[in-house]
């Protein structure tokens, strides 16, 4: 039972405002099920086919949140069941995302995913062009999608003044943003490895895999 107490442990130690993000990627439906008995209802997978065959083996009122690189081409795939998708990049996705939630009568949640850090292999849109995005009149004729927050993945780096830097950027653009849009209330950062300085800089969605789960087989 080794994932219920990991599980336990580290939400016993969460602030009331925070919400986790059990990450489930890889990892076969009875850990999930062992996860989900000790009371986790919010699961994360950054594949979207995986996350299908899951969703149709697991009880109906998990929480699934894609949290990795979307696919326009793929988006039609989870549209029907989908909570929130973490990773919205461009205009274009978005789009795409309204147009597949329609045939399913739904709202769908989104996150814009800034990039905050130096590297090239993060994805994200600036600031800048996030703010241009909440202020434009396309965004306003997208009925089905709507925007709740932003995401952002720091630096992978054992430099903890760089990852708080990154984070502290994310929250002043989070806060710049809510100026325009003022529905947005999910600030999305930190994982295994940071989430607790996340937290310190105003994090209210963290998402956690290794922690909970174990080191990941990728085999």
């Amino acid at each position: 039972m080794k994932i219920a107490e990991n599980l336990l442990e580290i939400k016993s130690n969460l602030p009331e405002q925070v919400t986790l993000v059990a990450v489930s990627k890889t990892k076969p439906v009875s850990d999930l099920m062992e996860a989900y008995n000790a009371g986790q209802r919010i699961f994360g997978e950054n594949k979207i086919q995986e996350m299908v065959e899951k969703h149709e083996e697991m009880p109906k009122d998990i929480e699934w949140h894609m949290i990795g690189h979307v696919q326009r081409n793929k988006v039609k795939y989870m549209a029907e069941f989908v909570s929130l998708i973490h990773g919205v990049e461009s205009f274009k996705l978005l789009k795409e995302i309204n147009k597949q939630a329609q045939k399913h009568d739904r709202i769908i949640d989104c996150l814009l995913q800034i990039k905050i850090a130096e590297e090239d292999s993060k994805f994200g849109m600036s600031a800048k062009n996030a703010s241009a995005l909440l202020k434009s009149d396309d965004i306003a004729e997208l009925k089905h999608i709507k925007i709740v927050g932003v995401m952002g993945m720091a630096t992978f780096t054992d430099d903890r003044n760089q990852v708080k830097n990154e984070f502290e950027l994310l929250n002043s653009t989070f806060t710049a943003l809510k100026t325009i849009n003022s529905e947005l209330n999910i600030l999305s950062m930190g994982m295994s490895g940071d989430y607790q300085l996340a937290i310190d800089c105003g994090s209210t969605m963290i998402r956690v895999g290794s922690s909970i789960f174990g080191v990941r087989n990728y085999n």
